[in-house]
């Protein structure tokens, strides 16, 4: 079994603050065991539209992403950013990106669902369009711990882009967020556990968490679901760290005992 790291964090509009409290987890998780560690959406810049767009990099290029890079070399882990914004031309993607543990960047996935709803809360309309151009493709990563697949917040409320996530062979599904508190606390773990439930994979959900500059507020309860629906761990609303082993095994034997992917009926791929 191989261990987690989250970091449930409440990140600003600075990188270098965002940074260094990464790096501070990282280390405290390293030294515990962690093979890999992931960090939330918008974890390295939380803020506005100027904000992402000032800090924008391109893919593989730039001061933050060889800080990254290079907390990942140091401590000899694999690291899961779960978004920052990377410069396409003249647009701008929210990226979840993948370090090994050499740090070299071996994955990366824009965000395909933009946020763009009105909330109840002090906040009231997000339109993640207005900031960011959507994604085009479905990424799944192998790893030395697990097959990956990639999300970003929003994403896990489309169940078909986790059913193709899974029919790609994805056994661990991650799902960094910046959820809000009021669709956190009605949403949050419902869809994470249906998610898991329906693809009979690990969810592996971590969230940010708390009262941001601005005034935006984000649910936290990071988490990791079982593939049988259970909540294997979890934190509350405070920031900090949870480091969690995972079991593949668990997958396995579920998919045997219930091969739900090889009984639908809806995907054309499948031969009758």
């Amino acid at each position: 079994m191989e261990r987690v790291g989250l970091i449930q964090m409440t990140s600003g509009p600075d990188p270098e603050i965002n940074l260094a409290y990464i790096e501070q987890q990282v280390a405290a998780l390293a030294e515990q065991g962690a093979k890999w560690v992931i960090t939330p959406e918008n974890s390295i810049v939380f803020g506005s539209r100027r904000d992402y767009h000032q800090y924008a990099e391109p893919l593989q290029s730039g001061a933050l992403q060889t800080r990254i890079s290079d907390i990942a070399k140091r401590y000899g882990v694999w690291l899961l950013i779960g978004s920052m914004p990377i410069l396409r031309g003249t647009d701008v993607t929210t990226t979840l990106l993948v370090f090994n543990d050499l740090g070299n960047l071996v994955a990366h996935y824009d965000k395909l669902h933009m946020f763009d709803v009105d909330v109840a809360d002090s906040h009231q309309r997000y339109r993640e369009s207005e900031t960011f151009k959507p994604g085009a493709e479905i990424v799944t990563i192998e790893t030395p711990f697990a097959h990956l697949g990639l999300t970003i917040c929003y994403d896990v409320r489309f169940p078909q882009l986790y059913s193709e996530l899974a029919r790609k062979g994805a056994n661990i599904i991650v799902v960094p967020a910046a959820f809000t508190a009021v669709t956190g606390q009605a949403h949050w773990q419902p869809l994470l556990t249906a998610r898991a439930i329906e693809t009979q994979s690990w969810i592996v959900a971590v969230n940010q968490t708390g009262t941001h500059q601005g005034g935006r507020q984000t649910w936290g309860h990071s988490m990791v679901i079982s593939p049988w629906g259970d909540v294997f761990a979890s934190l509350d609303d405070a920031v900090g760290n949870l480091l969690v082993e995972i079991d593949l095994q668990a997958v396995t034997e579920i998919r045997a005992t219930m091969p739900v992917m090889s009984h639908n009926r809806f995907d054309n791929r499948i031969k009758m």
